[in-house]
């Protein structure tokens, strides 16, 4: 974790910035290294090999359970029926728009039925799904949503240049970008990063700090992440 003040003494050196900027630069390095991975680089150029785009996707598939229940706690902590819709909304693109994106990359990459359902995970994988687990246990609406901005945001914030430049082909790389980088995308995770700054500053200073951990352990985790998709130790 990077030296940062608490979310007190950050905002009276920068009177302008939001809580989730506080916690960006909480999550430096890993932050930067993340949005910056080989990764992204590769697929916003359409050039992620079909091997690492197999681990990739293959280990990012066993993500959906967890995150679906993630999703589900961050509804039901919600303070209101504003609040929910847009997770609601996102929730039915989840296991609908993106659930056949995978399908129909595994089908086009050949990713055999058994690595679909069972996979072995690396250790990023197994850490995250965990941290996902964590924040959908906790009763504040907060913890919910500082995992689901992590998740959210760094992908938004790599794809998002790529928008109007990533190549058709291969499909697998053009259409991960453009679900990660399309106007919707990114209004959905302006409105998350609004409704964490609303959260975080209605918490006490034991809450704030729970907070910046998990946010921080989830940049951490979104980088090693990437870094497994290159790990030929893993089933491709």
């Amino acid at each position: 974790m990077s030296e940062v003040p608490d979310w007190s003494e950050f905002r009276a050196a920068h009177p302008a910035a939001a809580p989730t900027d506080w916690l960006r630069a909480c999550a430096e390095p890993d932050w930067s290294a993340a949005i910056g991975h080989r990764f992204a680089r590769e697929c916003n150029a359409g050039r992620v090999e079909p091997a690492a785009m197999r681990r990739y996707l293959v280990q990012d598939y066993q993500f959906i359970g967890a995150f679906c229940a993630l999703l589900g706690r961050a509804i039901h902590t919600a303070p209101d029926l504003a609040a929910r819709l847009p997770l609601g909304r996102f929730m039915g693109l989840l296991c609908s728009e993106e659930n056949t994106f995978f399908v129909r990359a595994f089908d086009a990459l050949g990713v055999p039925e058994d690595l679909r359902r069972d996979p072995p995970l690396s250790d990023a994988a197994q850490d995250f799904r965990a941290l996902m687990v964590e924040a959908a246990e906790s009763a504040v609406h907060a913890d919910q949503l500082a995992v689901l901005c992590v998740a959210e945001w760094v992908y938004l914030s790599w794809a998002l240049p790529a928008r109007d430049t990533r190549p058709p082909e291969p499909f697998w790389c053009a259409e991960w970008v453009d679900l990660h980088a399309s106007p919707y995308f990114e209004s959905f995770v302006r409105g998350l990063r609004a409704a964490l700054d609303r959260e975080v500053t209605s918490l006490d200073p034991a809450g704030r700090a729970r907070v910046r951990a998990l946010f921080t352990r989830a940049a951490t985790l979104e980088r090693a992440f990437f870094d497994s998709a290159y790990d030929e130790g893993l089933p491709a």
